[in-house]
């Protein structure tokens, strides 16, 4: 009777220990599946981490580089500015150090892309340095910028390709450790169902103790893999089972930290985008200070932030504006009562090129003991004392500095704070640098505003100075010259006396000289008077037949002396206009006389006057010198005179055709200019008709 019961108790110690042995077996199973999945899902994440998300952001890097270089070497072509030439440079070299950074340990197939870049990149470069040495807007620079256009376009395409294939494999992976772990669910469930059938029959309690912690984390994993990321396994049962709930639960948190990393650099830089934004709105230096030391602030949550801003010629940098999270912008005296950066501090820093983060800042308050990498004179002997007492006074634990500037030398140096202990994570530091390059930018377009204003203001004065000069000194010479051509006729008129032909000779070059400088006089006065805005027009009704006919005759001695035919060509019938008859008249004979002086003996010289489609056209035109097609354009300016001119000795003031330039555009009409070097030149005026026809004719 005791034996059937050992028997019994035998067999039920066997099916408990074969039980217990496929339990065993099953958990074993599935803590080395977990352990598996766990290691093959760190492995692909680790790949995708250590590898891909580098090459990609090195890609970038290279993409962001040969992008400046090629917006310093455009925008140099379009303004002009040689300063986008040091840019360029910098750019260019940094350009090539990214693709060798990118080319250190990477694979095969992604080596032989940066290699291909490399060599579209030399092409582009080959052809953006002719760029930098061509003239801004010349043809040559506009056949270059096209030809650069396509090269980079081609580097630009390969270098996304490459981008695309990494991106395309970072899928691939996430998608393979999806696939893993929705595989190993399915599996660790399979498993779990035949361990809890046999544990059914052999012991429901021995079933529920080993399958509930393991069907709560398979439920955790589908919910995880179903997007609930705030799901968690709990950590009960056997340690192997434990074991994979923690893993599943540490896989969770990484993947809510990179999430909450991604989205914090996502607000991050978009509000550093709305920043820089802001910043730009005005090129005001005051304004760009104030607005970056708030939004920065604000953005980074940091307790101070300082901008400082070099003095020219100065040994050190001042701070120029100084916000607290606490009172806001400080008042400018007590943001200059804090002690300014060395320069040689900001200056080695600029060179390094990254940023400095101080982490823990007391420790080196207390003595002048040197900081750890920092830049300049800080690294070597340490703060001096004014700046480790005013750090000590504000309660500074951490922060991060960033050198500001454009080309060689740094313009400042934007530095956030903070009080408490909160370290500064890698994205801080990282939308720290951002936003401080974006100040340092907006910084330099104003200060260049400013600058360029100053200038203006400058010329405009000095402009004026020497046009109330040319008005003093044209009213002094004006009265003794008159008095000169009045002795000179009275001499000619002989009532002190006879002349001898040589005297009388004598007085025709003084009256001559006298006339011409008279002439010019009246220009300048006329110059003057239309610089200050006093030059207006009497208007009343103006045939302009009878003012050609005026002006051909008066010029016309002129023109038989220089051999010339003189021909006009105008309608019977009058042409009036509402118009000052002086002015044209000015106009007449300053054109006129240009046309006589410029054009050779035997040569022709026309003016007609005529009405088209409701306007007076005037031409004037002859068959002379012409003006070379290059100098067109300026022919309208104060003091121009064209260089086929100057080179034939012809005497002139080069303010004529400026004062026919606004008297025609103060009768409300246009010029035009049509002339072909040693052709002859054609001048065109357009008035708009008023008045009535008469009796009149040329």
């Amino acid at each position: 009777m005791r034996a059937a019961p050992q028997r019994h108790g035998v067999r039920v110690a066997r099916r408990l220990t074969l039980t217990f042995a496929l339990l065993i077996t099953l958990l074993l199973i599935v803590g080395a599946g977990a352990l598996t999945v766990t290691s093959m899902a760190n492995g692909l994440q680790r790949r995708v981490l250590t590898e891909l998300e580098p090459e990609v952001r090195e890609n970038l890097r290279v993409r962001e580089r040969a992008n400046r270089m090629h917006r310093a070497v455009r925008t140099y072509l379009l303004t002009g500015d040689e300063t986008e030439l040091v840019g360029y440079e910098r750019a260019r070299e940094q350009s090539f150090a990214a693709l060798a950074a990118a080319r250190r340990d990477t694979t095969s197939a992604v080596r032989r892309n940066l290699s291909a870049q490399h060599r579209e990149l030399r092409a582009y470069v080959t052809v953006a340095d002719r760029q930098a040495k061509a003239t801004p807007g010349s043809d040559e620079a506009n056949r270059l910028t096209v030809q650069a256009a396509r090269r980079f376009a081609t580097f630009d395409a390969t270098n996304r390709r490459l981008e695309l294939s990494l991106t395309r494999e970072m899928n691939r992976l996430e998608a393979r450790a999806d696939t893993i772990l929705r595989t190993s669910i399915v599996g660790i469930g399979v498993l779990l169902a035949v361990g809890g059938g046999v544990a059914v029959l052999m012991s429901v309690h021995t079933t529920r103790a080993l399958t509930r912690p393991l069907r709560s984390t398979a439920q955790t994993l589908g919910r995880l893999a179903a997007g609930e990321h705030s799901a968690r396994a709990r950590e009960t049962g056997p340690e192997e089972i434990r074991a994979v709930a923690r893993s599943v639960n540490v896989l969770a948190d990484e993947s809510d930290r990179l999430r909450g990393v991604e989205r914090e650099r996502t607000s991050l830089s978009q509000a550093a985008r709305e920043l820089g934004i802001r910043i730009r709105d005005r090129l005001d230096v005051d304004y760009v200070l104030d607005s970056a030391c708030g939004g920065i602030g604000e953005i980074l949550a940091a307790d101070y932030v300082f901008v400082l801003l070099a003095e020219e010629g100065g040994s050190a940098f001042p701070l120029a504006r100084v916000w607290s999270a606490e009172r806001g912008l400080l008042p400018d005296a007590e943001a200059r009562a804090i002690p300014s950066l060395p320069a040689d501090v900001v200056r080695d820093h600029y060179r390094r090129g990254t940023v400095w983060l101080v982490a823990d800042l007391p420790r080196y308050l207390s003595a002048n003991t040197p900081i750890a990498g920092a830049p300049g004179s800080f690294g070597k002997v340490g703060m001096p004392t004014e700046n480790r007492a005013a750090a000590a006074a504000l309660g500074l634990e951490s922060a991060v500095v960033t050198p500001i500037g454009v080309g060689e030398e740094p313009i400042g140096a934007v530095c956030v704070a903070r009080t408490s202990g909160r370290a500064w994570r890698p994205v801080e530091v990282e939308i720290a640098e951002s936003m401080a390059s974006g100040v340092g930018r907006a910084l330099h377009t104003s200060l260049l505003y400013e600058k360029e204003t100053r200038l203006v203001e400058k010329l405009r004065a000095l402009d004026k100075a020497k046009s109330d000069f040319l008005s003093t000194v044209s009213h002094e010479l004006r009265t003794p010259l008159t008095s000169i051509v009045g002795y000179v006729e009275l001499l000619k008129d002989e009532e002190t006396g006879s002349l001898t032909p040589p005297q009388r000779r004598m007085l025709d070059v003084v009256d001559r000289n006298a006339n011409r400088l008279r002439a010019l006089i009246e220009d300048l006065l006329t110059l003057s008077r239309i610089e200050s805005g006093t030059f207006g027009s009497m208007k009343k009704p103006v045939d302009l037949h009878g003012l050609v006919a005026s002006a051909a005759d008066a010029i016309r001695p002129a023109a038989e002396t220089a051999s010339v035919t003189l021909e006009t060509h105008c309608p019977s019938g009058p042409l009036v206009l509402e118009a000052d008859g002086d002015q044209l008249d000015r106009v007449l004979m300053n054109l006129l006389s240009n046309a006589v002086k410029f054009t050779p003996e035997g040569g022709k010289v026309t003016v007609g006057a005529d009405a088209r489609n409701g306007e007076a056209v005037l031409t004037v035109s002859d068959n002379g010198i012409g003006i070379p097609a290059a100098e067109q354009e300026r022919l309208f300016q104060r003091f121009f005179r064209a260089s086929n001119a100057t080179d034939a000795a012809i005497p002139g003031t080069g303010l004529g055709l400026t004062i026919v330039h606004t008297i025609v555009a103060n009768h409300g009409g246009e010029m035009e200019v049509r002339s072909e070097e040693g052709r002859g030149t054609t001048f065109t005026a357009r008035f708009p008709i008023t008045g009535e026809n008469g009796a009149a004719s040329c």
